[in-house]
């Protein structure tokens, strides 16, 4: 990940943008981070994965599988 002051950023704007294609750009402001520019694919990624499940897939088969099993016990108490 390259680094790059807030100053330089504004006036390189199309070559920061060109960077962050290939990787994250850190923006730094008064010597600290203020931002990431990251690509549009890079930032479609990350999205995907934070709403991606948590839990294992073998997990889950076995949730559905035990909801399966139980499920005349979920319907009784449900009343």
């Amino acid at each position: 990940m390259s680094t790059i002051t807030a100053t330089d950023a504004k006036n390189r704007f199309g070559q920061v943008l060109e960077e962050a294609q290939r990787e994250p750009v850190r923006i730094q402001k008064s010597g600290r981070d203020v931002a990431v520019l990251v690509s549009a694919a890079e930032y479609q990624r990350l999205r995907d994965a934070e709403s991606a499940p948590r839990v294992s897939p073998r997990v889950q088969r076995l949730l559905a599988e035990s909801i399966e099993r139980r499920r005349s016990v979920y319907e009784a108490l449900a009343k």
